[in-house]
């Protein structure tokens, strides 16, 4: 019985995250600043899960931060993200298997 109240709580508690924002702003946001807020939300969310398993996912750190520039580098030349993630993965490997 205990584990059908955990299930409710946690589909109320799921319920009111999104029913709640919904509700309480039925007009537009017009302040700048909190749409700005609003807007960089899911990229920080993904930089915060992404980042730690980016340098936890290997069995070197060295190799890790290798990857990870690889990875910006490309990233910041504007190829597409099946070649900066097959580089990384290149380049992760090549360090693996020198160190």
């Amino acid at each position: 019985m205990k584990i059908y109240s955990y299930i409710i709580l946690m589909a109320v508690t799921t319920y009111l995250i999104r029913m709640l924002p919904l509700t309480l702003f039925q007009k537009p946001i017009k302040s700048r600043f909190i749409n700005s807020f609003l807007y960089y939300v899911p990229y920080t969310c993904l930089t915060v899960m992404t980042i730690p398993a980016i340098f936890y996912s290997t069995g070197s750190p060295i190799s890790a931060v290798i990857g990870f520039f690889v990875a910006v580098a490309l990233g910041l030349r504007g190829k597409s993200l099946p070649v900066v993630a097959a580089a990384a993965c290149a380049a992760v490997f090549i360090a693996e298997r020198l160190i």
